[in-house]
């Protein structure tokens, strides 16, 4: 049978007031990597969900696969496009023993219901067949063609129906897919039963039958996860737990947890509510509604295919090299160490795991950044290695020498339409 055998989830630090919003240099990408490393374990695929590629006829699962440094012939690939995705990523990884990785960045109009609603999140779960924390027993799916939420590609922000005619529409297919569900798993009820919809009059008329729904504001396709998550932070070893998804449908999956879930959760969502505030101007500027004068600085240059390839494990991995004479840490890698000078006798390791302490700081308020000052810091690396990394989601006053740091995989820039992607340090 198989099932949920780790789960990882993924809240920003800034907050909108209630709501959780995506930092200038968070996308879903980046989200996706957090809630994945959160996860750990050893997929053998990946699918990735969202409704916010930050790339298309690009592979984004591609990079998470590289940031996850998993090995090269492991198959990755995207499933975005709507929030019943996550549902289509969740299926295909529960047959795969895989990775499936949901992620989203909620667009909405100034003052707009997405806008005070939303939510900016991820959240990943990785299946096996065995040492299961939640095993999977049933699913259920109803498709229905109905125009109640869209996006033209060119459009960052999406638009609905009037609420009702969803709720008239897929009502009756939640109570048919639930009973469905239920019947297949040999339950009459689930200890637990988590709704979460795309349409806010389903929201509204659904709480009849549900417990719990996502924790955070609709968050497209990770909502459905951060629901599952939230439940799974507090349910107890042999509860079920009924999971249904209303969108352009309605999908269930029914789970029952195990004896090994205490010992495996990662960080809860609630843990992760509290935040800092961001203001109003400065989100609407991180979400190119609102257009400021640049910085008065040269905007950077693209990052180039070929090297970018040859430095993938650098660049994606934040992988070194350690010299096997004298064991110094180099980075980025080297061929000749040094502090013994020995050449090509290197073996690579990578940090994206590591902490670090902060041995000195520079706040500059004058370099290219969406999110003025820039702050950046020389970190030494528990175990050895030293590198000077831009210091994410932090204030000035927040900084001082001996202060520790992880890292957090963040877009440095984007450039004609390229994101550079690499690591930032995060303060602990």
């Amino acid at each position: 049978m198989s099932g949920i055998v780790s789960y990882g989830t993924y809240l920003p630090r800034h907050r909108l007031g209630d709501r959780v919003v995506a930092s200038y240099d968070e996308d879903a990408t980046t989200m996706a990597v957090a809630a994945a490393r959160a996860a750990g374990g050893t997929p053998s695929s990946v699918w990735f969900a969202t409704t916010s590629p930050p790339y298309l006829d690009k592979t984004n699962a591609s990079i998470l696969h590289a940031a996850l440094g998993l090995p090269r012939d492991l198959f990755a690939a995207d499933v975005f496009g709507a929030p019943r995705s996550a549902i289509a990523a969740l299926r295909a990884a529960s047959t795969s023993s895989g990775l499936a990785a949901l992620a989203d960045v909620r667009v909405g109009l100034p003052d707009s219901a997405d806008e005070k609603a939303g939510g900016d999140g991820a959240a990943a779960f990785v299946f096996g067949e065995t040492d299961t924390i939640a095993d999977l027993l049933a699913t259920a799916s109803s498709t229905v063609e109905v125009l109640d939420r869209w996006r033209s590609p060119a459009s960052a922000n999406a638009r609905g129906w009037e609420e009702r005619f969803a709720a008239e529409t897929l009502l009756p297919l939640i109570d048919d897919v639930k009973e469905r569900a239920l019947g297949e798993a040999g339950l009459e009820a689930a200890d637990h039963v988590v709704l979460v919809s795309s349409s806010p009059g389903v929201r509204k008329a659904a709480r009849r039958i549900s417990t719990a729904t996502s924790p955070i504001g609709h968050a497209g396709a990770a909502d459905v996860g951060l629901a599952l998550a939230a439940v799974l932070d507090d349910a107890a070893p042999g509860e079920t737990i009924l999971l249904i998804s209303a969108s352009d449908g309605v999908d269930a999956l029914v789970f029952r947890t195990t004896e090994l879930l205490p010992s495996r959760r990662p960080q809860p969502v609630s843990a992760q509510r509290a935040g800092i505030a961001v203001e109003y101007t400065r989100y609407l500027t991180w979400r190119g509604l609102l257009h400021r004068e640049p910085p008065r600085r040269p905007e950077p240059e693209a990052p180039a295919g070929p090297p970018s390839a040859r430095a993938a494990a650098w660049k994606y991995g934040f992988t070194g090299s350690t010299c096997t004479k004298c064991g110094f840490v180099h980075l980025p890698p080297a061929r000749v160490c040094k502090s013994c000078g020995a050449a090509d006798l290197m073996e690579p390791v990578s940090l994206s795991d590591a902490s670090g302490t902060v041995a000195t700081y520079t706040v500059d308020h004058l370099a290219y950044s969406l999110s003025p000052p820039v702050i950046q810091a020389v970190i030494d690396f528990d175990g050895g290695g030293r590198y000077t990394l831009e210091v994410a989601d932090a204030q000035p006053d927040e900084l001082a020498v001996g202060r520790r740091v992880s890292l957090s995989f963040r877009r440095l820039f984007t450039a004609n339409d390229v994101h550079n992607y690499f690591w930032k340090a995060r303060l602990l």
